[in-house]
């Protein structure tokens, strides 16, 4: 079988397997990741290093081939025959080249249908403010932050400008007008599309990633003149999330930017994908909604005090991590044990589980 059917008969077998991921690396079968555990083809024979160039080349098509040789390594998206996206990662390694493709759902689905919390309805429902969703890499974000958009997308009439490294959910224009914005192909960078997107009429502006303060400066400063905000960054929970912005600053900013987010940040999102006993995976989510003792907070630089704020406002929607792992276990979706290996507080949550 030649590269091009191989490659062909592996993505099918994704998309039929429901797989979250396939990788080539040399030496090794094609692995699929289902349901975040790696699933060896072990009846297929092992990836040469001329199978990887080959199936790398065919992937990449000359206009990104030259990009690739001279960074050594190159992310993108690619349709297959529209029955499925992958985001593609190709790189080197020991001199071999080696791929990972993720696959991007062609449907976009709902908050309910991810099992997300209903509370997170209520950002959808904002005009205005900054909501960064967060956690580990693979952990659901785009997928997350895609459901969001896209309720926004159904409901309302509204001009969203999402800008993204590459373009992975395709939004259909449905009550609102949607412009995707994909990074070196329609813009040299998230710093300038922030910067130009002031002057396109946006209500909404998605960005993939906030990776330096120029941009971060800018989402921050777009959430604070009418424009809702979304964004992802990797971080762990919410605290973390505001040392992360707060470090992304020179020291002579970091109380002007204290400042300004106390005023725009709408709320943050923190979530892991956890293993359920019957099969599949369902998110532990950590939610925590601007209020006036979260301003107060952030602006006062007591951000360590904002858990216990989390843990205790309950009753407005705000969802701790450990209170979301603690009702998965309740509901027999996740192991006691799972939960206490992503927990932030181990012994307070094995201590809860027992009463």
């Amino acid at each position: 079988m030649d590269n091009i059917s191989r490659l062909k008969e592996l993505l099918e077998l994704v998309v039929k397997e429901q797989a979250s991921d396939l990788h080539f690396s040399v030496g090794h079968p094609p692995i699929l990741r289902i349901n975040g555990h790696l699933v060896p083809l072990v009846k297929r024979q092992k990836i040469t290093a001329d199978d990887s160039r080959e199936v790398a080349f065919i992937l990449l098509g000359e206009h990104r081939k030259e990009r690739f040789l001279k960074e050594k390594e190159i992310d993108f998206s690619y349709d297959f025959r529209g029955i499925a996206r992958f985001r593609v990662n190709i790189f080197l390694q020991s001199n071999c080249i080696s791929l990972a493709l993720r696959l991007i759902p062609k449907e976009i689905k709902t908050i309910e249908e991810l099992n997300l919390p209903s509370v997170l309805h209520k950002f959808t429902q904002k005009r205005q403010g900054f909501v960064l969703i967060t956690g580990p890499s693979s952990h659901g974000k785009s997928t997350t932050l895609a459901a969001i958009i896209d309720e926004i997308n159904r409901s309302r009439a509204e001009h969203i400008i999402t800008i993204e490294d590459p373009i992975e959910y395709i939004f259909e224009d449905k009550r609102s007008i949607v412009d995707q914005r994909e990074v070196l192909r329609d813009t040299l960078s998230f710093n300038s599309a922030l910067r130009s997107s002031f002057r396109q009429d946006p209500d909404v502006i998605m960005v993939g990633e906030v990776r330096d303060f120029e941009s971060m400066s800018m989402a921050i400063t777009a959430a604070e003149t009418g424009h809702l905000v979304f964004a992802t960054l990797h971080t762990n929970s919410a605290s973390q999330t505001i040392h992360r912005i707060l470090d992304i600053f020179p020291p002579n900013q970091q109380s002007q930017v204290r400042t300004q987010l106390a005023g725009s940040l709408l709320g943050v999102i923190s979530q892991r994908l956890m293993h359920r006993i019957k099969g599949g995976l369902i998110p532990a989510c950590e939610v925590m909604f601007s209020n006036t003792a979260v301003s107060n907070l952030i602006r006062e630089n007591k951000i360590h005090e904002l858990p216990f704020v989390i843990e205790t406002s309950a009753q407005s929607g705000m969802i701790s991590l450990d209170r979301s792992l603690l009702d998965l276990v309740r509901q027999r979706e996740i192991s006691l044990e799972s939960a206490l290996s992503y927990s932030i507080n181990p012994s307070e949550l094995k201590r809860l589980s027992d009463i």
